[in-house]
């Protein structure tokens, strides 16, 4: 494993100079005013290239596995949220009450799409099935993460609103435009298939804003003066015992279910990932003013759950021989979503 492999990717040293700009220069008054205008904005476009990205014939494809993708989903919004509250003993001591929410909240939240679909393709795993889990975990997301939240966190969400009205913003700012996006997909599918990078960059774009638009509230809110170092290293130590706790449940959970080599791959790489690109859009959502705090956690997890699953995945990849009909799916799931 070389030192690479060990440094942050080009879009976490974004965001974290993305921090330190909020740090010096937060938004305030009528600037902050249009800034969270154009961050509604932004969410919504978001989601909608979402559902424009998703192809239906690779869900379809990888449908049929059932007890897969039950297995995926236990391990994101079951075995997770029962994980973050169960080791509150634990983490209790290493951070402080509202970075603990936001673990909480990290607990709540779907898998990732694009990076599940990578790591399971290079890694040989069953690619059609990653495709359908991972997409179909984001789309449930819109609705078990705010509901997760609701029950596990309570009135510590947007200010003590109403789980009706948070689902009801929820819809409306990222349900709506991804429902959209997927209808338009056959009109503007292959242009967006054909132009990957570009929309990568208005993605992660559009997160960067967001990340902007939040720690400025954070800040003006005073988070230097309520956050250590300590506390920072405090999440990072929670978010590594949470993550290794996944993947070892996973990792032997399914071998114990009696899944395939390639099956228990799509589990292990799908059901231990939490998506960044849904968990900041609903942060804001649901939590505010106090976003910045909360999507501290999730910021970390991101880069040690790519760190750590880019290794597993290479290892894995290097001693497993994928069978030809696998290799043709996976090259046709792969080339329909990024």
């Amino acid at each position: 494993m070389t030192l690479r492999k060990l440094l942050p990717d080009k879009f976490t040293l974004a965001l974290v100079c993305t921090v330190a700009f909020a740090s010096l220069f937060p938004c305030r008054g009528s600037a902050a005013t249009a800034f969270n205008g154009l961050t509604d904005a932004a969410i919504a476009l978001l989601f909608f290239l979402h559902g424009a990205k998703l192809s239906r014939e690779a869900i379809v494809a990888g449908a049929t596995n059932w007890k897969l993708h039950a297995a995926v989903f236990g391990s994101t919004f079951v075995l997770f949220p029962v994980l973050g509250i169960a080791l509150h003993p634990v983490l209790g001591h290493f951070v402080k009450p509202w970075l603990y929410l936001g673990i909480l909240f990290l607990c709540t939240l779907p898998s990732t799409v694009q990076s599940s679909i990578a790591f399971t393709s290079m890694a040989k795993g069953n690619v059609p099935a990653a495709v359908c889990s991972a997409s179909a975990s984001s789309l449930l997301g819109i609705f078990l993460t705010p509901a997760l939240v609701s029950l596990i966190i309570g009135s510590h969400a947007n200010g003590g609103a109403s789980s009706f009205s948070t689902v009801g913003d929820i819809v409306l700012q990222l349900f709506v435009p991804f429902v959209a996006g997927q209808l338009m997909r056959p009109v503007i599918g292959r242009w967006i298939d054909t132009r990957k990078e570009i929309l990568r960059f208005v993605d992660q774009g559009s997160i960067v804003l967001i990340v902007y638009v939040a720690f400025s509230e954070a800040v003006n809110e005073g988070i230097w003066h309520q956050l250590s170092a300590g506390a920072l290293v405090g999440i990072v130590i929670a978010n590594a015992v949470l993550l290794a706790i996944a993947l070892l449940l996973t990792t032997h959970g399914s071998k114990w279910l009696g899944f395939s080599d390639e099956d228990r791959i799509t589990i292990i790489f799908c059901g231990s990932k939490k998506s960044m690109a849904s968990g900041i859009p609903m942060a804001k959502i649901l939590f505010g003013t106090h976003a910045g705090l909360i999507v501290l956690p999730i910021m970390l997890f991101h880069q040690i759950q790519l760190m750590t699953c880019s290794v597993l995945a290479q290892r894995w990849g290097s001693h497993t021989k994928a069978e030809p009909v696998q290799r043709v799916a996976n090259a046709k799931a792969t080339g329909t979503v990024q």
